[in-house]
C-alpha cells in the first residue's frame, strides 16, 4: 500500500512540474510575443498604459482573426 501511495505522489509532483514548464513557456511565448509586437510597431513602453494595451490587443487580435478567415 505505500509503494502505491509513494508512486502515486511520485506522479503528481512529476504532473505538478510539468504543469510547471508548460505555464513557463506560455509566458516566456507571451513575453516574447509582446516584445516582437512592441519593437516591430516602434512603440515607446513609456506610452503603453493598460488601456492603450488592451486597444492594441483588440486590434491585434482582429486583424489574425479577419487574416485566418480569408484562408
Amino acid at each position: 500500500m505505500l509503494t502505491k501511495r509513494g508512486n502515486l505522489e511520485k506522479q503528481e509532483a512529476k504532473l505538478k512540474d510539468l504543469n510547471q514548464k508548460i505555464k513557463d513557456e506560455k509566458n516566456k511565448i507571451e513575453q516574447r510575443l509582446g516584445k516582437q509586437i512592441i519593437s516591430q510597431a516602434n512603440l515607446d513602453y513609456a506610452n503603453l498604459s493598460n488601456d492603450n494595451i488592451k486597444s492594441l490587443s483588440k486590434k491585434v487580435s482582429e486583424f489574425l482573426k479577419e487574416k485566418s478567415v480569408d484562408h
